[in-house]
């Protein structure tokens, strides 16, 4: 008995041994894998090379063919991305190095989604909503956004900016912590909490007046009350603001895409300015007509949705740098079920979108990537956002460039992500074809990695 338990330690010993050798932590705090065999006190001298058979780096217009990229760690940042030349040899780093085969693939830098819900599982109706806020514990809630952020991670998206936590508090500060410090794999993360909106507008609602019921944001009412939450939020953990600015959409006589906005414009304005007081941006959800106005009127920093843009409002967001996230591939996806349920102006929705969208383009405003993921089942890959936007006008290096360079500069990384270059971190995509010649082969991302630590491979 003595001789079992004995070899029973000695194989614990073994194992966490093994362990210790397979299984780092990144500057983020993000685990994973690495070479077999390496010990912690050299990790100072790792380089990890990248052959790649082309990459498109963030800012090119065409591929550039045979390069290799350096990235060294434990710090997780491209040393070095050089074109192999006929006859040149590349340098080879002391101490330990790594060689990664994606010979065969393109790479480009890791994705960015810049509207993300991790916290829900899909929206068509009211009832697939109202069914998850009143039968799931935000404890539960915050479980399946674990293996959300982890698809996001898996589909190639190394940063999102997760906008408002539907009703499930400030969770989403959680698992972005969770990410940071290595306990769950996941992307970087931007969160706005909670999002505002006012009385009445928000779901849950249609209930007797006598049953409390949840509500997917804060509720706020007032320009002093708007200013409390934002500082609220911001204490809690929020690194954007969220409003929502209109509501009950339908469609005027003369193609117009017309709402009831939320905020009166004093209350906007009193948002915006206590966020931008203490350094933080706000994002408006903003479908229609008054509730693109009264955003760009009270400046707001993004756009979000924008189904109907008015000409005028798009010129002043060209003027001022006011981002513009379409999320369109959500609308197609919703507008069936949403019109069967009884909401027939989703329907109309989509074409009023494209022509928004087009002129959107030619006016000059910044688009950035966004998917609205969770608004679909995550199950979904929310890169068939791509191939909405080149077939609404975008060419595939104007649609990915929106989900790399554009929206690190979107959320401020652009010094940190967004594209493959020395000093950055080697967040790195691939996929086995060329996205410039055929954007739906971003659907196939067969390769990830993260601040230097490889999450997926071929």
């Amino acid at each position: 008995m003595k001789r079992a338990f004995m070899a029973l330690i000695c194989a614990l010993i073994v194992g966490s041994f093994a362990l210790a050798q397979e299984v780092r932590v990144d500057p983020s705090g993000n685990t994973g894998s690495m070479h077999a065999g390496t010990p912690f006190s050299e990790l100072g001298q790792h380089t990890v090379y990248i052959e790649c058979g082309s990459i498109w780096d963030g800012k090119s217009e065409k591929l550039i063919p045979k390069v290799r990229i350096a990235v060294s760690m434990p710090e997780g940042k491209i040393s070095a991305v050089q074109q192999h030349q006929p006859g040149m040899a590349f340098g080879v780093a002391s101490g330990i190095v790594e060689d990664i085969d994606l010979s065969r693939e393109t790479c480009l830098p890791g994705l960015i989604d810049t509207h993300t819900h991790i916290l829900l599982q899909g929206d068509i109706t009211a009832d697939d909503y109202d069914a998850q806020l009143l039968k799931q514990s935000p404890e539960y809630r915050t479980i399946l956004a674990t293996v959300n952020a982890r698809r996001a991670l898996e589909y190639g998206f190394t940063t999102i900016r997760d906008v408002e936590t539907e009703g499930a508090g400030y969770a989403d500060v959680d698992v972005k912590k969770a990410i940071n410090n290595g306990v769950i794999p996941g992307p970087r993360m931007q969160v706005a909490t909670r999002a505002l909106d006012v009385t009445g507008a928000y779901p849950l609602q249609g209930y007797a007046p006598n049953v409390p019921v949840p509500h997917g944001v804060q509720l706020v009412d007032g320009a002093e009350e708007g200013r409390k939450a934002v500082r609220e939020q911001i204490s809690y953990g929020a690194d954007w603001i969220k409003v929502y600015s209109d509501r009950s959409y339908f469609v005027r006589p003369d193609g117009v895409l017309d709402d009831i906005p939320t905020f009166t414009l004093d209350e906007l304005r009193a948002i915006v300015d206590e966020a931008h007081r203490e350094h933080h941006k706000v994002a408006s959800h903003a479908m229609a007509l008054n509730g693109v106005h009264n955003s760009v009127e009270a400046g707001v920093d993004t756009i979000e949705h924008g189904n109907y843009i008015a000409d005028d409002d798009l010129k002043t967001m060209a003027a001022r740098g006011t981002w513009y996230v379409p999320t369109i591939f959500v609308g197609e996806y919703v507008a069936q079920g949403r019109a069967q349920a009884g909401a027939p102006v989703w329907a109309l929705m989509p074409k009023i979108h494209q022509d928004t969208f087009r002129r959107a383009l030619k006016a000059g405003v910044k688009i950035a990537f966004g998917t609205d993921a969770g608004g679909f089942d995550w199950k979904v890959n929310p890169a068939k956002e791509f191939g909405y936007m080149v077939k609404w006008g975008m060419t595939p290096v104007q649609a990915i460039r929106a989900a790399t360079s554009s929206a690190s500069e979107l959320l401020g990384m652009q010094d940190k992500v967004g594209s493959i270059e020395a000093g950055k971190y080697a967040d790195i995509v691939a996929v086995p074809g060329d996205p410039l010649a055929d954007i739906t082969v971003l659907e196939k991302v067969d390769f990830v990695m993260k601040g230097g630590v490889v999450y997926r491979k071929p």
